[in-house]
């Protein structure tokens, strides 16, 4: 184990992120927010002496090449790390004078989960509002990543890192070199960003919401600057933006680079693309026509409340245009049905991801088939290609180990003598990166009731549905720390 290579990049890290503080403690500087600009110009000192400090310690150091065990690690500590640091500014201005809150709310941002332990959101100062949904874009892509495109500065390099973090089953190399396709990504994810911001400017927000707004949508994060998140604005115009830019950030980033370069035939034959936007419409189509006449008068309130709360929960998103919870029952439990969904691999969407679950419903048809015609050969195939059969047992372990750790989750949270709708809500909202659920954490609710060591452990369950389970879990196993 590499640990003084695994620290140097740690280092990299929080220097990274003590460079994007500085836009904060601008906007702290030019509304006056004394307090605020002090925390975050003390968290960029530490963050410095760190860099510098490990910098001396590892300066002999000649490692070019880390391993994969070397690559799980420094992931995982990334964003505890990164979540520590993006703490501080909460902490020690006041803001959230508890550190397991300011704790949460960081992982909470880092993760791009979006659920807070803010009752009461618009208290906090716009530059800390600011830097909460900063944390949303660094995170969103990936501070991995963009780390891996300065990493030969150091004489570090490895596909392990991305194949480490990236969000997804798979992960595509856009160029042969790893830190190009890290270059290319952030590309598409600042233009983006960029048009999202723009649109959301001559929709009539001032700069700060649109930035932030742009920051969680692209992030598909969810961190809003009103309390009642964009149904604040009460604007179709809007929520349409947002709901397309939802949309269109849940699918996998490989298929914007093909849509760049006219790779149009692998986009049509795209199997997760054609099942992710066939959910996004049958829910959006359910949930019209069930609160059409009951919550809403009109098809075209209907579609607009129905398809920005879809895409919103699809892809884990968290933005919140209207109560859900007054909707009835089929709409929510739709709704629920979709936390678990998730959004489509390589995208910054969390839940279980839709390639898993076409696998294995095709796996599922198989067998069918098989019970029919015993002798018969079946071949599964994705975007017309044959799936290896280590491939479905992957799968079907990621599907065993996600379920196990939302049951797991149900129950700690449960342990605080919260109601069992409360439970499931904030246990699927956390693994799959949600943020608002069902019951007292719903688009209306906070997590700010629930004791110390079930916010503890929903961060953790943040991170590990944020980092697709095995990054962080194979941490906790004997065999990785044996030699």
């Amino acid at each position: 184990m590499n640990i003084k290579i695994i620290l140097r990049m740690l280092s990299v890290i929080l220097a990274i992120i003590s460079g994007f503080m500085i836009i904060p403690a601008i906007i702290a500087a030019l509304y006056n927010e004394n307090e605020a600009l002090y925390a975050i110009l003390i968290t960029i000192g530490i963050s410095i002496v760190f860099f510098f400090a490990v910098k001396i310690l590892s300066k002999e150091e000649n490692v070019n090449k880390i391993t994969q065990r070397d690559g799980f690690l420094f992931v995982t500590l990334s964003w505890v790390t990164a979540s520590l640091i993006g703490a501080l500014p909460y902490y020690i201005s006041g803001a959230i004078p508890q550190l397991t809150d300011a704790y949460f709310e960081a992982m909470s941002g880092f993760s791009t989960t979006g659920a807070t332990i803010l009752p009461n959101i618009e208290t906090l100062p716009v530059s800390l509002l600011f830097w909460r949904s900063l944390t949303h874009w660094l995170g969103g892509m990936g501070i991995v990543v963009l780390t891996v495109a300065v990493l030969p500065v150091l004489g570090i390099k490895g596909l392990q890192l991305i194949v480490a973090e990236a969000p997804g089953s798979k992960v595509d190399k856009l160029t042969a070199r790893v830190a190009e396709t890290a270059k290319i990504l952030w590309i598409i994810y600042f233009v983006l960003t960029a048009i999202v911001t723009i649109l959301l400017l001559i929709g009539g927000m001032s700069l700060i919401d649109a930035l932030t707004h742009a920051f969680s949508t692209v992030a598909t994060g969810g961190f809003s600057i009103k309390n009642s998140s964009v149904a604040h604005y009460n604007s179709a115009y809007i929520e349409a933006v947002i709901t397309c830019f939802m949309v269109i950030c849940g699918i996998n980033f490989s298929l914007h680079f093909w849509l760049i370069s006219g790779n149009y035939k692998n986009i049509l034959k795209d199997s997760e693309l054609k099942g992710y936007l066939s959910i996004f419409f049958v829910a959006t189509f359910i949930i019209t026509s069930e609160t059409l006449g009951t919550n809403y008068n009109s098809i075209t309130e209907a579609v607009r409340h129905a398809s920005f709360q879809v895409a919103s929960i699809m892809t884990t998103t968290g933005f919140v245009s209207a109560d859900y919870e007054q909707w009835p029952f089929l709409s929510q439990t739709v709704l629920f049905v979709l936390m678990f969904v998730g959004g489509c691999s390589g995208s910054t969407s969390g839940g279980m991801k839709v390639i898993r679950l076409v696998t294995l419903l095709k796996q599922g048809l198989i067998e069918i088939k098989h019970l029919l015609h015993p002798r018969g050969v079946f071949i599964l195939r994705i975007n017309g290609k044959p799936v290896k059969k280590d491939m479905i047992y992957a799968i079907s372990g990621f599907f065993f180990m996600y379920m196990f750790l939302a049951i797991v989750t149900t129950l700690v949270v449960s342990s605080s003598e919260v109601d069992m709708e409360t439970s499931f809500g904030s246990a699927f909202a956390a693994i799959g990166n949600v943020g608002p659920g069902l019951g007292k954490v719903g688009p209306k609710g906070s997590y700010e009731f629930f004791p110390s060591y079930v916010k503890w452990w929903l961060s953790f369950v943040m991170l590990a549905g944020r980092l697709e389970l095995y990054t962080v879990l194979i941490i906790f196993s004997r065999d990785f720390w044996r030699k």
